[in-house]
């Protein structure tokens, strides 16, 4: 575990170079190259509820256009909220952990303030009126103590991350944020009922070359599919941890 911690911070140091040099232009351009693609996808146009990370101004594939086109598709959109664990904080469990919470319009999304990293957040004052994914309906995530098995779930779940591989693993921020909600959601489901469809967006620096992996542990879940913004679509037959 601590060699495969040693790995994976050393990897962030050297993609976080990588991608500070990526001019805006690229990105922007790579980004729309990836809605194109996501748009594309069977299994977008038939999702209901989605989820979808709201990007930071630089580093990462935007996705800002996504969520206009999930509303304007009707969809139901989801976004990442972080919040201090109500949890025992045990078996390396993060202090803080991330809901997915409804997004209830375009004009709603404008109306965000940006957090410390740029990324567009939810006031805490509005979270008692959104929808939690997990069915947590019309209760305030602080207070919440555990998980309700709901009708709720998501259908397909857009994922960032810092880097990738042909073998659709993923590199986080090193929070753990979205693999410990993954358990949470998988946790909370009715047995047999698969998490939503996983759907990394990285830009071509993100990707590692061919024959270069991740390092990985337990706790690491891959990804079904993972769209490369110089417009490659790698598949995977499994959505499980690695």
């Amino acid at each position: 575990m601590a060699a495969t911690n040693i790995a994976k911070r050393e990897l962030r140091q050297v993609i976080r170079k990588s991608i500070s040099e990526v001019p805006p232009e690229s990105i922007a351009s790579q980004s729309l190259v990836a809605l194109n693609i996501l748009l594309s996808m069977p299994e977008y146009m038939s999702a209901r509820r989605i989820g979808i990370y709201l990007s930071m101004p630089a580093g990462e594939i935007l996705t800002a256009s996504m969520v206009e086109d999930a509303f304007l598709g009707g969809k139901r959109v989801f976004i990442p909220y972080i919040h201090k664990s109500p949890l025992p904080i045990v078996g390396g469990q993060p202090a803080s952990m991330m809901d997915m919470l409804s997004l209830h319009s375009k004009a709603d999304f404008e109306a965000f303030a940006r957090d410390r990293w740029g990324i567009p957040t939810p006031s805490k004052e509005s979270v008692s009126g959104r929808e939690n994914c997990l069915g947590d309906t019309g209760r305030g995530i602080e207070e919440r103590v555990g998980i309700e098995e709901g009708e709720g779930g998501l259908d397909l779940m857009v994922m960032p991350g810092m880097a990738f591989d042909m073998g659709l693993r993923r590199l986080g921020h090193g929070k753990g944020y979205f693999d410990f909600f993954l358990q949470r959601y998988s946790d909370s489901r009715k047995k047999g009922t698969p998490v939503p469809c996983l759907v990394g967006l990285a830009l071509k620096e993100q990707v590692l070359p061919d024959g270069e992996s991740i390092p990985t542990d337990a706790t690491d879940w891959t990804l079904d599919k993972l769209i490369v913004g110089d417009g490659r679509l790698l598949h995977s037959n499994t959505n499980t941890k690695s």
